[in-house]
Formats: structure tokens, sequence, C-alpha cells
């Protein structure tokens, strides 16, 4: 039963085409425009603004301040969120699923984020399986 289920999700994926490498909104705004960097600094999901902004893999990011903007600037792999800032509990079930940009936590240095706070709940059960799901499944779901 389990493999049939990996089998839809799969072909699910198939037919639906490969995400982009970065969740954004419409506009093309990543983090739907929150402060990536204010994560690790703050501790905390902070809004960002358009005018302190810059372009990395193909999205804008929103920083709340000129001095986060230029933080990022200078080590965006430290700063982004693991599997494209997609649902960090999706990518371990081998999908992908927007974000609550409230729903996050920080590991090992590494922000993470999920759907919801209840489906954070459930990350958190196992979150060093859950980690190593997603870091194995992310490469099939991105472009």
């Amino acid at each position: 039963m389990a493999f049939a289920g990996v089998l839809f999700l799969s072909a699910l994926q198939a037919w639906a085409g490969l995400v982009e490498p970065v969740s954004k909104t419409r506009q093309g705004v990543a983090v739907k425009g929150y402060d990536v960097v204010a994560y690790f600094k703050q501790a905390q999901p902070v809004m960002g603004s358009a005018q302190y902004s810059t372009s990395w893999m193909g999205a804008t990011w929103w920083f709340s301040n000129a001095g986060n903007r230029d933080a990022f600037q200078a080590h965006p792999e430290q700063y982004a969120p693991q599997f494209g800032g997609y649902c960090a509990w999706a990518v371990s079930n081998g999908y992908t699923a927007e974000i609550d940009p409230e729903a996050w936590k920080i590991i090992d240095g590494k922000l993470y984020l999920n759907y919801s706070k209840d489906v954070q709940k459930k990350w958190a059960q196992d979150v060093q399986k859950r980690i190593a799901d997603a870091n194995r499944n992310w490469p099939g779901l991105h472009k």
C-alpha cells in the first residue's frame, strides 16, 4: 500500500511538472516577503520590505533593513530556507506545499518552514528522519 502511494505521488509530480527551485508569490517574492535573515538574527519572523530587496535564484527576497539584505547577499545559502522555501513536511513526504512564515524552526543552523503550525508539530515528532527524507526527495521535486 505504501509503495502504491509513492508511485502515485511520483506520477502526480511527473504529471504536474517540477517546481521552481525557490517558492515565490505571483509577484516573484520569496518566503511571502518575510526577512529570512531575521529568523536567525531576531529569532522571529519579520516582514520585509521591497525597499530592502535583492534577487537570488530567480526570486526577489525582501528584508526589514539594509544590514539583513547585505548579510543575505554575502551568504545567501546560509540564510535561505531549506527546500526552496517549500514546506519541509511536504518535501519529506515527496511533494511540495506552500508555507506559513510563522511556522518555522532553525535546526543545525538551517531554516525550515512548514505549511502550518499544526503540520510543524507533526514534522517535529521525528525531525531528523524528516530532514533526511526531505534531503533525499528534494532533488527529484524541483527543476
